[in-house]
């Protein structure tokens, strides 16, 4: 829980998602000569990885990883990570869905984290959405993976370098409603 006391200049407003990437993956518009019919690949094998991602849009910053399973204790891993990269003296409000793993009591607490879940069925207000759409316009739609490795290496190149353009993140992701007053 954030303390009542802390002052509005040392708060940082994060947006936490995650998002499926795998053999059965994304169709996206693309680039063909007039008239023709480009083929996309489309895989059907179900190996899949899940990319973790938070982003703060003020500061330009993310935190990333990817996860074999999308549960409680990948959320945890995640959070953890979060947690260190905020400075010592600053806090965070983690604005996400409201997932099981992000709203379950086994999640540990941390004295510079508060969790802001959206309301109920509103992932237009979670602008890390538009994260995943450009990672997968950019990296990860109409193409096939080998296998997991391949997968997880796939997300790794694309957050990273999504994410170290300067100004991806700011530019992306603002949200006047989401900044606080200093």
């Amino acid at each position: 829980m954030l303390p009542a006391d802390v002052p509005e200049e040392k708060i940082d407003v994060w947006f936490q998602d995650e998002a499926r990437v795998g053999q059965q993956g994304t169709l996206t518009r693309c680039w063909a000569k007039k008239g023709t019919r480009p083929r996309l690949k489309r895989q059907r094998q179900y190996e899949s990885a899940y990319l973790f991602g938070a982003v703060c849009p003020e500061k330009d910053k993310s935190v990333g990883i990817v996860m074999p399973k999308v549960n409680t204790a990948s959320m945890q891993v995640h959070l953890d990570l979060i947690a260190k990269k905020i400075p010592p003296g600053r806090y965070a409000i983690i604005v996400l869905d409201r997932a099981g793993w992000h709203t379950s009591p086994k999640l540990k607490t941390y004295r510079n984290l508060y969790l802001m879940p959206l309301p109920p069925t509103s992932p237009e207000l979670n602008p890390t959405e538009q994260v995943w759409q450009q990672l997968r316009d950019r990296y990860l739609a109409n193409r096939g993976f080998k296998d997991y490795e391949d997968i997880v290496e796939s997300c790794c190149y694309a957050w990273n370098d999504f994410t170290q353009q300067k100004g991806n993140i700011r530019k992306l992701c603002t949200r006047s409603w989401a900044t606080l007053e200093h």
